[in-house]
């Protein structure tokens, strides 16, 4: 494997551009090529780029940029709905891949990426960038450390701001983005899965678009995503966990806020305070034992992205399973199991009922 590698970027908009400021930080990674069907979205590539511009070749599909033969590896970050057609053009490749989340919108899809990559002779790689921002990273590996004892209840928190406008508004309507549950959620439902360490059997979900997009409209249709929700996912270990997702809480403190409890203490973790909280179980009217740490986030890999330094980190990762130098962490079986428990949540809301799994399989 030669180096530096030769990236190739599919879908050049926000997070394209994000993982283009990330590689640039990489040693042993450069951009040498994109591809968007947008001319404005590959300008702000570009823009992005800086002096590197004039050495990255641009294309308008990723078969014309896989074609070129220029890259030894792709990153997809095209739309969600585009997921299924791009990763047709990059199996056939053969190169190594990092395909965003979700890694599909549908579970059939997903389904279908989840066994092309299973036969795949090279790296597949499904971005779930939450797994990797210090302070969730230092959270989770306390846990699995059995710092809190057994667990019991995961609890995750996002208070955020609505969706961010894209190109021809495609995030405005659950056929292009699987829906909130899935396009927003499948980060959380995944780090359910990370943390417990065992499959989700049954989901509830309550949830509507209440605040954000109601006066929008696009050809006459209003837009159809889930702007806030309760999730409760129980686990086949008996863990339960919950997700508590408001997109209209942008003067929050913290956007994301996860605990943990087990029958020993309880963890938290706050972000962007990037502070974890250990509390240990004392006895009833004695003193509090509450420890407090702040996890450092190296400042350069925090300018470079808006997900807490994350997508550095899970670039590192993907650049080092690439070379051999380490494991492929987040799966196609990972990606499919997310999507799979989003899409239970999308049906739980629409239909006001508990979903098994079993019923999307």
């Amino acid at each position: 494997m030669r180096s530096p590698l030769r990236i190739g970027i599919i879908g050049s908009g926000m997070m394209g551009c994000e993982h283009i400021r990330n590689i640039k930080l990489m040693p042993d990674a450069v951009v040498t090529a994109l591809a968007d069907p947008s001319e404005g979205s590959r300008d702000m590539a570009l823009w992005a780029l800086g002096a590197a511009k004039n050495d990255v070749q641009s294309f308008a599909t990723p078969e014309a940029l896989i074609e070129t033969g220029g890259v030894d590896a792709l990153i997809v970050a095209s739309p969600n709905y585009t997921h299924r057609a791009v990763l047709e053009a990059g199996f056939a490749s053969g190169l190594p891949i990092l395909c965003e989340k979700p890694l599909c919108t549908t579970v059939a899809d997903a389904s279908w990426a989840a066994a092309q990559a299973a036969r795949y002779p090279s790296v597949f790689w499904v971005g779930m960038e939450y797994r990797y921002m210090p302070p969730v990273a230092h959270f989770i590996a306390e846990i699995q450390a059995g710092r809190i004892g057994t667990l019991h209840m995961l609890a995750i928190r996002e208070h955020r701001f609505p969706f961010l406008p894209k190109v021809g508004d495609w995030n405005r309507f659950a056929r292009n983005t699987g829906g909130t549950m899935v396009e927003k959620c499948c980060h959380f439902f995944d780090l359910m899965r990370y943390i417990i360490g065992a499959e989700a059997v049954r989901v509830f979900c309550s949830g509507a678009m209440d605040v954000n997009h109601k006066s929008e409209r696009y050809d006459g249709a209003t837009p159809d995503i889930i702007d806030n929700s309760f999730t409760v996912v129980e686990f086949a270990n008996g863990t339960r966990a919950m997700l508590d997702l408001c997109m209209f809480a942008e003067g929050a403190r913290n956007q994301e806020e996860l605990s943990a409890v087990g029958d020993k203490a309880k963890l938290e973790v706050f972000i962007p305070d990037s502070r974890v909280v250990f509390s240990p179980r004392v006895p009833l009217r004695a003193p509090k034992e509450v420890e407090e740490r702040h996890i450092d986030v190296d400042a350069v890999a925090m300018k470079a992205g808006s997900h807490h330094g994350a997508t550095y980190y899970q670039l590192r990762g993907f650049l080092d399973a690439v070379t051999g130098k380490g494991p492929v962490a987040v799966s196609a079986e990972d990606g499919l199991k997310a999507v799979a428990l989003g899409a239970a949540a999308e049906l739980s809301a629409r239909e006001h009922r508990a979903v098994l799994i079993a019923e999307l399989a």
